[in-house]
C-alpha cells in the first residue's frame, strides 16, 4: 500500500518535473528564442564625434552586456543614409529596432517596412509626435515643447528679456520646438542656425549676432558643444547676456561651476540608451510593453550650480 501511494505521488510531480526541464524558462523569448539570441538594432541621427549620442550609445551598449542580447549601434546625420541603415537592420530580421527621429517624414517609409516585418520599433529623442502614427511601441525622451518652456521660462526669471535661441541641426523638428516652446514662456526669441560640424563657426556667428544687437541679454543653446562655443562668443564680443543649453558633459558642467553657464536642461540621453534596449528584452521575452500609449520621459530636469557637482562624476564615466 506503502509503495501504490509513493507510486501516485511520483506520477502527479512528473508534470511539474517536466515543466521545469522543458522550453519554458527564464532565459526563452518570443516564439522560443533564447535572450542570448536576441539581436537589436539602434539607428540614430548622430554624427561621429557627436558627445550626446555618444552617452547615448554607451546606454545602449551597456544594457546590451547586463541583459546579454546583442545591440548594434549605427548612426547617420543624413536622413536618406538613416533610412538605408533602418533597413538594412530589417534585412537582417533584428528582433527590435530603436530609432530616433530628428526628419520623421524622411524615414516614415523605412519604418513602416520594419513595423510590416513584425520587428517591434521604440522611438528615442526625437519625433515624439509621430512615434504612434509610425507605429512604434513606445518613445523615449522628452517632449521637446515643454522642454523649451521650461527653459524659457527660467531664463525669463533670470532677467532676461530678449534671447537668441541656436538652432544647430537644420531641418530638426526637435530643435525647432525647442525654440517654439521657449518663445511661448520667455516672449521675445530670435532663432540663430548654425552647424553643428563647425563650431568655430558657430561662435563666429553668435559673436556676430551679439555684437550687431547689443539688446540681447539671454543666449539658448541646444547642444553641449554649441553651449561651449557661445561661451567663447560672449566672453570674446564683451556681451553681459546670460548662457543656458540643453544636453551637457564635462566641458558644459565645468563651465556652470565657473557661472558661465546658467544651467543645463538635462534629458538624460544614457537612459535614450538603456530604456529601449530593456524594453525590447522584455516585450521579446514576456510580452510587455511599456508607457500604456504615452511617451516614457527622461527630462526636462535642469543641472546647475547646485548639482553640477555630482552629476559632474557620472558625466566623467560617460555616463551623464
Amino acid at each position: 500500500m506503502i509503495s501504490r501511494k509513493r507510486l501516485l505521488i511520483s506520477l502527479l510531480a512528473l508534470p511539474l518535473v517536466l515543466s521545469a526541464c522543458g522550453g519554458g524558462g527564464g532565459d526563452e523569448g518570443g516564439g522560443g528564442k533564447k535572450t542570448s539570441d536576441l539581436s537589436f538594432a539602434v539607428v540614430s541621427h548622430s554624427n561621429p564625434g557627436d558627445k550626446f549620442w555618444d552617452v547615448v550609445k554607451s546606454g545602449a551598449v551597456q544594457a546590451g552586456k547586463d541583459l546579454g542580447v546583442k545591440v548594434d549601434y549605427q548612426g547617420a546625420g543624413d536622413p536618406n543614409q538613416q533610412s538605408q541603415l533602418i533597413d538594412n537592420a530589417v534585412s537582417k530580421k533584428v528582433d527590435g529596432l530603436v530609432v530616433s527621429m530628428a526628419n520623421p517624414d524622411a524615414l516614415k517609409e523605412a519604418i513602416g517596412k520594419a513595423v510590416a516585418a513584425g520587428i517591434p520599433v521604440i522611438t528615442i529623442n526625437s519625433g515624439v509626435e509621430k512615434s504612434k502614427e509610425f507605429g512604434a511601441i513606445t518613445h523615449v525622451g522628452q517632449t521637446e515643447r515643454i522642454a523649451g518652456e521650461a527653459a524659457g521660462e527660467r531664463l525669463k526669471s533670470e532677467g532676461g528679456s530678449k534671447a537668441i535661441c541656436v538652432i544647430h541641426e537644420a531641418g530638426n523638428v526637435g530643435l525647432e520646438e525647442r525654440c517654439a516652446g521657449a518663445k511661448d514662456k520667455f516672449g521675445d526669441v530670435q532663432n540663430l542656425q548654425v552647424s553643428v560640424s563647425d563650431l568655430a563657426d558657430a561662435s563666429s556667428k553668435i559673436k556676430a549676432k551679439l555684437q550687431s544687437d547689443k539688446s540681447v541679454d539671454a543666449v539658448l543653446t541646444l547642444n553641449n558643444g554649441v553651449a561651449i562655443a557661445a561661451r567663447d562668443a560672449i566672453r570674446d564680443s564683451g556681451a553681459e547676456a546670460k548662457l543656458a543649453t540643453f544636453d551637457l558633459d564635462k566641458d558644459v558642467l565645468a563651465a556652470i561651476e565657473a557661472d558661465e553657464i546658467s544651467f543645463a536642461i538635462d534629458q538624460q540621453p544614457y537612459l535614450q540608451g538603456y530604456l529601449p534596449i530593456s524594453f525590447l528584452q522584455l516585450y521579446n521575452t514576456n510580452a510587455n510593453s511599456v508607457g500604456g500609449g504615452q511617451p516614457v520621459l527622461t527630462g526636462p530636469g535642469f543641472v546647475d550650480k547646485s548639482n553640477a557637482k555630482t552629476v559632474a562624476e557620472y558625466a566623467g564615466k560617460g555616463t551623464r
